[in-house]
């Protein structure tokens, strides 16, 4: 990531936030929040999306969790990464939460249990289903549970169980996602959470990429519609 960051430390953790110029900077501080925070992510691909972001006034942060998997360890200190941001630097307190691949598991299973505090959420071919990745036996070690009990469990902590606070509380959705995506397949993921969520009356885009994989294709990272998204729903457009 070739943006200045800020570099801090919640609870212990790696964290970082970017700000926009002060010519463009709004107050409350409107922003993003990017997943997974890990030592080599956000990567030089989110650059083009956010210079945009940036542009338009809205910063970005994150937390590095490690392979949390969105178990109540990583959300825990979402939730304390959350109370600096808003309580402490007086950020906007609804941001717009975007996710690569695994993120996704990350910030929905942090937004299902605050739907208010939530603007939007997108994801670029996001994680929503811990039984297509990273599988139970894998995930199992994160929620500190053997990969019997999770299952036994699951739809407690899985995201396409879990919607219902997020259509009730209309939160908008958008995701891109490719058709040929062995890692993180389509219909395990996006698909069944898009028709999961129409079917709860959430408001959601899905745009599928025909032969897109899970990759590093620059138009994963350059998607003018996830910015305008974005930029739709977490600008502060009366300012």
């Amino acid at each position: 990531m070739r943006h200045q960051a800020e570099q801090f430390a919640v609870n212990g953790q790696d964290a970082f936030l970017v700000r926009p110029e002060a010519t463009v900077a709004q107050k409350p501080m409107p922003w993003i929040w990017y997943a997974p925070t890990l030592p080599n992510l956000p990567g030089e691909e989110e650059n083009w999306m956010f210079d945009r972001f940036l542009g338009n006034g809205i910063a970005v942060a994150g937390i590095d969790v490690g392979e949390s998997y969105g178990s109540p360890g990583g959300t825990g200190l979402y939730s304390q990464l959350y109370g600096d941001l808003v309580e402490k630097r007086g950020w906007s307190d609804r941001p717009g939460l975007l996710g690569r691949s695994r993120g996704g598991l990350m910030l929905y299973n942090w937004a299902v249990e605050n739907p208010h505090r939530v603007a939007c959420i997108a994801g670029i071919y996001p994680v929503c289903n811990l039984n297509s990745y990273p599988g139970l036996d894998e995930a199992c070690h994160a929620y500190h549970l053997t990969s019997k009990a999770l299952a036994s469990q699951v739809i407690r902590h899985n995201p396409i169980d879990r919607l219902e606070p997020l259509a009730r509380a209309r939160v908008p959705v958008f995701h891109i996602h490719g058709d040929n995506d062995d890692v993180v397949p389509l219909e395990d993921n996006s698909l069944v959470l898009y028709q999961r969520y129409l079917a709860l009356d959430g408001p959601m885009t899905l745009e599928v990429v025909s032969g897109g994989g899970h990759d590093m294709w620059p138009g994963w990272f350059e998607s003018q519609a996830l910015v305008d998204f974005m930029l739709k729903h977490v600008a502060r457009t009366e300012i």
